[in-house]
């Protein structure tokens, strides 16, 4: 993305049931992945629990709602796991599943 000349374009994409809401932004230079948050619900009207501490990143490298964002940024907001990875592993060795021959 050309970077604007009154600031910075990113896009926002976060995960939800049913699909993936996306927004474009133009934010000035400068601007915070919290200030975008804030954006997208102020002006895009995205719910507020878009900001309740779920972790975000930028192509899927993780950030901090205080981390500055460049023009071009894809801000992402990861929703928590529902399950934990560790715990997911357990259980398929708990029940291993049986083979085609029986």
């Amino acid at each position: 993305m050309a970077e604007c000349d009154d600031g910075i374009r990113i896009e926002l994409a976060w995960p939800r049931p049913g699909g993936v809401l996306r927004c474009l932004l133009h934010l000035p230079a400068g601007s915070t992945a919290a200030d975008a948050l804030a954006r997208a619900v102020r002006s895009e009207g995205w719910p507020v629990d878009a900001l309740q501490g779920w972790p975000l990143g930028v192509f899927s490298r993780r950030i901090e709602p205080g981390d500055v964002l460049r023009d071009g940024d894809r801000l992402e907001i990861y929703p928590p796991l529902q399950l934990d990875p560790k715990e997911a592993r357990r259980r398929r060795a708990a029940y291993p599943r049986r083979s085609a021959d029986g």
